[in-house]
């Protein structure tokens, strides 16, 4: 690639990353924290195990997944600032965070956790769309796996820094203390980010459509159905695992908020971002001389992180089980950057905002939304008979259940030949 948008790719455009990585670390901050701040919360409010899982994950996600795909369709027109879009979105979910650490009861605090779902609706569309219009194809994979760095990034800030303000100065405060800085960094985004124009499109052209119309489109591609139903696997799996496994820490093992923020939120942070990176170096490594590769890597490491990831649960020194975790952890994560990309790369550049919002409407409504909600009322439905240790058998299940997204991932990946990047 040479000329302008060579430079283009080594200037701006890796600022336009940088600046997008910082805000979806922000994005999973806010909304990752409410997992290390559920067991006080759960004390302090007096709540079930099945409102955690309705707080953590379903209110969050209903407004999050069903606002996402309207936004994402203004997103996609030609007229919209994405810049401006994105920022305005970050003010409302940090506001929104702050607000939560107000909440009196439940009811209050469910509301607050809705409105972090409607403010964070606005970001990853419009990233995901800026990102693929300004990155060429043969590095897309490791662009969204760059962007997708803040899932793990912001889990592990979320983790360690709610556990250490659990810890010191109450669950109320930290929401504060975090919500707060993210209305300043909309001002950053508003400054750095540039929009490059868009041509308009007639409905002759394959554009303008509306959001009706583009979803029948993207439904029609059995290819781009597999892609979606793999990452909602994957997504369901993850948010599940992540909030009990942190409550399990504490329940079977022992261990206070902080601590479980300090080591599991660190290590499984770090582990994630290698997984992250690894996922999409692979898919551009290994996919440019043959697409089904793409998703080869997260077909055999959701696989493969199955037995370890047993035997990590079933560990009764929190040392070991901790230890054992990383490699799941790392192994789970492969998948952003190869989904991401591949959703991208499957649709026209004027229907990218709309795919993936499509694609974080099935992945946060199946995963975030039902994945903590599904576990936790399984999690009520064994105490009687396991009592604290309950959470630790829905893990193991939890754990048997990743073999799903790795059949799926090594389903699709034949069809990824014909049809990946057809648009560029």
């Amino acid at each position: 690639m040479t000329g302008p948008a060579a430079t283009d790719w080594r200037g701006s455009t890796r600022v336009m990353l940088w600046v997008l990585l910082v805000v979806y670390i922000f994005n999973f901050l806010d909304r990752q924290i409410v997992n290390i701040l559920a067991e006080p919360i759960r004390k302090d409010l007096d709540l079930s195990d099945t409102q955690i899982g309705l707080m953590t994950g379903l209110a969050f996600a209903l407004f999050y997944t069903f606002l996402g795909l309207p936004i994402a369709r203004i997103a996609d027109r030609p007229t919209t600032n994405r810049g401006w879009l994105i920022a305005g979105a970050l003010a409302v979910w940090s506001g929104m965070t702050a607000l939560c650490g107000l909440a009196q009861n439940f009811a209050q605090l469910l509301l607050a956790r809705i409105g972090v779902g409607v403010g964070e609706a606005g970001c990853t569309p419009a990233a995901h769309s800026l990102i693929a219009d300004r990155v060429p194809a043969n590095k897309r994979a490791s662009a969204m796996a760059f962007y997708a760095l803040g899932i793990p990034a912001g889990s592990l800030l979320g983790m360690v820094i709610g556990g250490y303000l659990a810890d010191e100065i109450g669950w109320r405060t930290a929401f504060l203390l975090v919500g707060a800085p993210g209305v300043l960094l909309a001002l950053v985004v508003v400054a750095l980010i540039r929009d490059p124009p868009r041509p308009s499109r007639t409905a002759a052209e394959g554009g303008a459509l509306g959001l009706l119309a583009t979803l029948k489109v993207l439904t029609g591609s059995r290819t781009f159905v597999l892609v979606l139903a793999a990452g909602s696997a994957c997504s369901f799996l993850s948010y599940g695992k992540t909030t009990w496994s942190t409550i399990f820490f504490q329940r079977s093992h022992g261990m206070s908020p902080g601590e479980v923020g300090f080591w599991f939120g660190l290590w499984g942070g770090i582990a994630g971002m290698i997984g992250t990176f690894m996922g999409g170096w692979l898919a551009d490594r290994f996919g440019a001389t043959d697409r089904r590769h793409v998703v080869t890597a997260p077909a055999i490491g959701m696989a493969l992180a199955v037995p370890v990831a047993f035997a990590a649960y079933q560990a009764t020194d929190w040392r070991v089980s901790l230890a054992l975790i990383m490699v799941p952890n790392v192994l789970n994560s492969l998948y952003y950057g190869p989904v991401f990309s591949s959703v991208q790369g499957l649709v026209a550049p004027h229907q990218r905002a709309v795919a993936s919002a499509m694609l974080l409407f099935c992945q946060n409504l199946l995963g975030l939304g039902l994945g903590p909600l599904f576990f936790g009322m399984i999690s009520d439905f064994l105490k009687p008979e396991f009592g604290e240790e309950s959470v630790r058998y829905v893990l193991y299940g939890a754990a048997f259940m990743g073999l799903i997204p790795a059949l799926l991932f090594w389903l699709v990946r034949p069809r990824l030949t014909g049809e990946l990047d057809r648009y560029t």
